[in-house]
Formats: structure tokens, C-alpha cells, sequence
């Protein structure tokens, strides 16, 4: 056993603590109020070791040291920090608020906001900015940097599909190269932008290069042809300074390929000549180009750089019409009509230019519906007492400020034009609602069924709409119907409800037709 502490000092207190305590038994010391046992060294080992085993069972919350040494909650520090928090919460709630305002509704009655609304979505106005070509516009300026930077001439073919942005891109490209060029300190090149279709004659093309590329210089009947002089000139090394890098932008290629072969030959020739300054970028329609004449431009040692620009998907053509209303402090769309729109488009073309076309037929529509329902409205609550505004009355009774996705549906009906939409608009209805569950029956990717099974998806959505549904030799004979019409293909069985029935038409084509109904909008999605 191990003794107890041995010190004279300590024994000596402890008698005089006795004695206190006996004299003055009322009297309570400090230690008795908060009294500590005393205990042996091995007892002290073992609290240590059960100590350390329960903070490391239980371990204790961490405590930064700036909460411990300003703990109280009228310090400085926690004053300065209320502050800060409460100007945090402030001025991040006014962000959001400047973030996520409303804009204001869309006034008919103004032709000044009419007129910018149709500006904004014409053809010939160019958007703020050009999105959904980041990768094909990186291709074309890395091409023409490394033609400035190396001082050394190419080629480069642009190819895609009308309206899939290749002329606005090139804008964008020849701005972005400008940029790049007085930054970097190089020598701005010369730039010729032209149309191909307004050349009066196709080989007109090289006197324009020539005079671009030597515009002091005025030609004489007896000189050489424009083509031959850019032959010469860079065929043969001049002792004086190297004149500037020129960037040719040949749109429409189109007609130089239909009209006279040779010419684009001789055109794509002028960047393979040892002391060529030109930098030809050539825009067409024309996809199939690379099959028919870039073997040929390959065996003469021109072959050019191809860049193809795809056809607009869905989500591309939503975005761009997005982009372009930004610009606009007021809403004009709804967005199920700019995506009924992009999804149609996508669907038939993927061409820009024609949902542009679509946006517009539908803000006329618009117009032209609230004219007729003006009139309408005059005529029936006209008395010559009251002098009121029919127009903006009307406007707030029937909430007619905004583009819906009824108007689009027309509108893209009108430009759309298609024989099957027509025949599916005009059907009545109990086949349109056979039509809709063969739709719903093909979207998970069957491609064929029974007339029985569609019969009961057609069952299920009449007992939805409350609408009585046809037996089953009527389904039969509206089948046969819509097969005869060339809707739906029926197979050949003995029984009626096991014959294969597949659709002979578009789905994308149905669901344009059935759109504008809001029964079968909603049956549809």
C-alpha cells in the first residue's frame, strides 16, 4: 500500500483546520463547500485513465477560441458581428430583389413596344449576342489565327443546313479576329465580305479580290484578266514589304458550284500559290460538297478545312428565342408556347429562320384578334354617354397581353402546311382520341399493337373525360377508317381485336394536330 504524503507543513495545517472546525463548528470553510477527497496516486491513475476513456467515448464539443475569449454577449466582437450580418441580409435581399423582379406586362396599345417586339425577332436584326455555335466558332477562329500568326494562306469550308447560323457565326468570327488582332499587336488583315448570288458574272470574284487587294491600283483593258494577275502576284516574292493577310468570306458558295465548277476550282487554287496572302472561308448549303468536288480540290492539292453546322435541336432554338426576348423589359410569350414552337421546328427543319417566322405569324394573329374583338366589343356596349377605352377594358376582362400557346398552335399550323395535320384536325373526334392512345401506346418504343389493347387505352381516356366510349365493332370500323385514310395500318387476322395495328404517320405530326385542344394536350403529356 502506498503511503499517504508525508510533509510537516501539511500535517501542521491539517491539525489547525481541526481545531477551527471544533471551536467554530457554524463557521464552513471553502473546502467543505466544495470538498476534494484526497486520494492515493494508484486511485489518481485510475480517474486519469477512466477520464481519458470518456472524453474519448464522449468527446466534448470544440470551442473556437474567439466565442471563448469574448463569451459574453454584450462584447464588442458580437456587436460588430450583428451588424455585419444584419448589412449581409440586407444588401443580399436586395440583390435577389433586383435579381428576380417581375417584368412589367406587355401593352398592345403602344406600337412603339408592338414594333420593337417584331424587331427583335426579324431576320435582318442581329441578336446581342450569338449562342448555341461556341464549338463551331472556335474552330473557325483558331483556323484564322494560326493563318495571321504564321502569315501563311488556307482554306476553309462552312456547310450546314438554311438557317442553321452560319452567316451570323461568321460575323461573330470576324469580329472576335479583329479583337484578337489589336490586342496581340499583329497587322490587321484586309477583310472582303461577299454574296456570291449578287455577282453578275461568276468570275467577277477575282476582280474583287484584286481590287481589295490592291485598291490604289487602277485596271486598264490591255492588262491581263483579274484571275491571272492574282496568279502573279502570288506566284512571284516582291522586294518590298509583305503586303497584309486578307480574309476572304465567300457566302452563298451555292451559285459558283452550279453555275461554273471551275471557278470554285480556281478560287480554292488561289491559297495553294507559294506567296498566297489569302485566308478563303466559303459558306454554301451545299452538305454534299465534300462527295462531289473535295476528292477533285484534294487531287489539286486545295483541299479546304470542312466545318459542318448541324440542324437546331429543341432545346438550341428555346434557348436562342430566350435570348433574343432578354432584350425586351416585358414578357410576350408564354413559355409552353416558345417550347410547343422550338419543339415543332426542331422537329420539321431545325431551321432558325423558321421559328422566327412562327414568333411573328403569331404576334399578328394576336393583333388581328384583338382588333376583330375591339369591334365586336364597341358594337355591343356603345352608348353615346360614356367615352371609355374598349381596347384596354377588353384587355383586362380577357387578360389578352401575352402570346398563349393556342396562338402558336395556329400559327405554326398556317406555316407548317402538311396534308396529315389537316386530315387529323378535320377527323372527329372519337378517332382523334384512338389516334391519341396509339401515341400514348408508342411512346415507350413498341412499335406495333392490337386493336384490342388500343382499345382499351382509348376505353380508359373517354371514362377520364367523361365521354362515352363506341363498342368494339364501332372501334373496329373507325380502325378501318383511319387505315383507309392512311393514318393507321391494320394486319390481316380472323379475329379483329388480335389484329396488329401501326401508325403510318408521324407522331410528332399527331401531337401538332391535337395540340391546340387542350383535352388532348393534357391526354398527350
Amino acid at each position: 500500500m502506498p503511503s499517504l504524503i508525508d510533509n510537516g507543513s501539511s500535517t501542521l495545517l491539517m491539525e489547525n483546520e481541526i481545531k477551527d472546525k471544533r471551536s467554530n463548528p457554524k463557521k464552513k470553510s471553502k473546502d467543505e463547500i466544495t470538498p476534494n477527497k484526497r486520494q492515493l496516486r494508484s486511485e489518481t491513475v485510475k480517474t486519469d485513465g477512466i477520464a481519458n476513456e470518456m472524453e474519448l467515448s464522449s468527446p466534448k464539443k470544440w470551442k473556437s477560441p474567439r466565442r471563448c475569449i469574448n463569451d459574453s454577449p454584450n462584447s464588442i466582437t458580437k456587436e460588430i458581428c450583428k451588424t455585419f450580418e444584419s448589412k449581409t441580409v440586407i444588401s443580399s435581399r436586395k440583390n435577389l430583389s433586383e435579381k428576380f423582379t417581375e417584368k412589367p406586362k406587355w401593352d398592345l396599345n403602344d406600337p412603339e413596344q408592338m414594333n420593337a417586339v417584331k424587331e427583335v425577332l426579324h431576320l435582318s436584326t442581329a441578336p446581342s449576342a450569338v449562342v448555341c455555335r461556341e464549338e463551331e466558332h472556335m474552330r473557325v477562329l483558331d483556323f484564322c489565327k494560326a493563318c495571321v500568326e504564321e502569315e501563311k494562306a488556307g482554306s476553309l469550308y462552312v456547310c450546314g443546313c438554311p438557317g442553321t447560323g452560319k452567316t451570323l457565326s461568321m460575323e461573330k468570327v470576324k469580329q472576335l479576329l479583329v479583337e484578337w488582332v489589336e490586342e496581340g499587336g499583329f497587322q490587321l488583315p484586309d477583310v472582303l465580305t461577299l454574296n456570291c448570288t449578287t455577282l453578275t458574272n461568276t468570275r467577277e470574284i477575282f476582280s474583287k479580290i484584286l481590287q481589295t487587294y490592291q485598291p490604289h491600283k487602277k485596271t486598264g483593258r490591255a492588262l491581263s484578266p483579274p484571275l491571272q494577275q492574282l496568279q502573279k502576284l502570288f506566284s512571284t516574292k516582291k522586294q518590298s514589304s509583305d503586303p497584309k493577310m486578307m480574309l476572304i468570306i465567300a457566302d452563298e458558295l451555292d451559285y459558283l458550284i452550279t453555275k461554273d465548277r471551275v471557278v470554285l476550282h480556281d478560287l480554292f487554287m488561289l491559297t495553294t500559290l507559294p506567296f498566297s496572302r489569302c485566308i478563303l472561308i466559303g459558306i454554301a448549303n451545299a452538305i454534299d460538297l465534300a462527295d462531289r468536288f473535295l476528292p477533285k480540290l484534294q487531287s489539286l492539292n486545295c483541299k479546304p478545312i470542312l466545318v459542318t453546322f448541324r440542324a437546331y435541336s429543341k432545346d438550341q432554338i428555346l434557348r436562342i428565342l430566350q435570348q433574343r426576348l432578354m432584350d425586351l423589359p416585358y414578357d410576350v410569350f408564354q413559355p409552353q408556347a416558345l417550347e410547343l414552337c422550338a419543339r415543332k421546328v426542331a422537329a420539321a427543319s431545325g431551321d432558325m429562320r423558321k421559328a422566327l417566322c412562327v414568333c411573328r405569324s403569331a404576334i399578328e394573329m394576336l393583333e388581328a384578334e384583338l382588333k376583330d374583338t375591339s369591334t365586336k366589343f364597341l358594337e355591343e356596349n356603345a352608348s353615346p354617354n360614356q367615352s371609355i377605352a374598349p381596347t384596354e377594358k377588353l384587355l383586362k376582362e380577357q387578360e389578352i397581353n401575352i402570346i398563349k400557346i393556342d396562338h402558336m398552335a395556329v400559327a405554326l399550323s398556317r406555316t407548317f402546311k402538311s396534308g396529315t395535320v389537316d386530315t387529323i384536325q378535320s377527323l372527329p373526334q372519337h378517332q382523334q382520341i384512338i389516334l391519341c392512345s396509339a401515341v400514348k401506346l408508342f411512346r415507350g418504343g413498341k412499335k406495333d399493337t392490337t386493336v384490342g389493347e388500343m382499345n382499351r387505352y382509348y376505353t380508359e381516356i373517354c371514362k377520364s373525360a367523361l365521354i362515352p366510349a363506341t363498342g368494339s365493332s364501332d372501334f373496329t370500323d373507325m380502325c378501318k377508317v383511319l387505315c383507309d385514310q392512311g393514318l393507321i395500318k391494320l394486319g390481316q387476322s380472323r379475329d379483329d381485336k388480335l389484329k396488329r395495328v401501326t401508325l403510318k404517320v408521324d407522331e410528332a405530326d399527331i401531337t401538332f394536330a391535337l395540340q391546340g385542344i387542350r383535352f388532348f394536350r393534357n391526354c398527350l403529356h
